[in-house]
């Protein structure tokens, strides 16, 4: 059979003892399907100072394209988790979708335009580390006074997001 090499859309590197885990492919599709080939790249994939609510008062946008865009997106979460909140924030809206989460959407398109080859890379270590964070906000949802919470289970010393042949981002105590 041989190495494993691409598997349900993920591609995977392994250079010496070390794994790499990326959707390179997948993301230039998306863009390219949703017609942002020549849109700008951006840093971040959704303004700090945005707040997704129901946005009742702005034009409604095509229900089918917006959960087209959104399913794209979610499955891209698997190699990218820094995509994760935003797409599940856009992903809230999929009855009554409006201009203004459709400009979500395509900030996050925006943002991945950047950065298409950055990917999981897991490293080979002497000991195996395994650590867990929660989060839990009760009631902190602005919209519906929802709960919400999530985890985190890092393998290895640090989880890092970086293009194979690039600079590492590792995220610091703020993100």
């Amino acid at each position: 059979m041989g190495k494993l090499t691409f598997f349900l859309g993920l591609q995977i590197k392994k250079v010496q003892e070390e794994i790499f885990i990326s959707q390179t492919k997948y993301p230039k599709e998306l863009i390219k399907k949703f017609g942002m080939s020549n849109a700008k790249a951006i840093g971040t994939p959704m303004s700090p100072s945005t707040a997704l609510d129901e946005d009742k008062n702005s034009k409604s946008v095509d229900e089918i394209m917006y959960r087209g865009m959104i399913a794209s997106l979610l499955y891209l979460t698997t190699s990218r988790p820094d995509i994760m909140f935003t797409v599940c924030k856009c992903a809230r809206y999929p009855l009554a979708p409006k201009e203004s989460h459709l400009t979500a959407i395509k900030r996050i398109i925006r943002y991945l335009t950047g950065i298409v080859g950055y990917g999981l890379w897991y490293e080979s270590f002497e000991y195996f580390d395994l650590k867990g964070f929660s989060y839990a906000d009760f009631l902190g949802d602005k919209l519906d006074r929802k709960s919400t919470s999530g985890t985190c289970q890092l393998v290895g010393v640090m989880t890092r997001i970086f293009p194979l042949s690039g600079v590492v981002m590792t995220p610091t105590n703020g993100s």
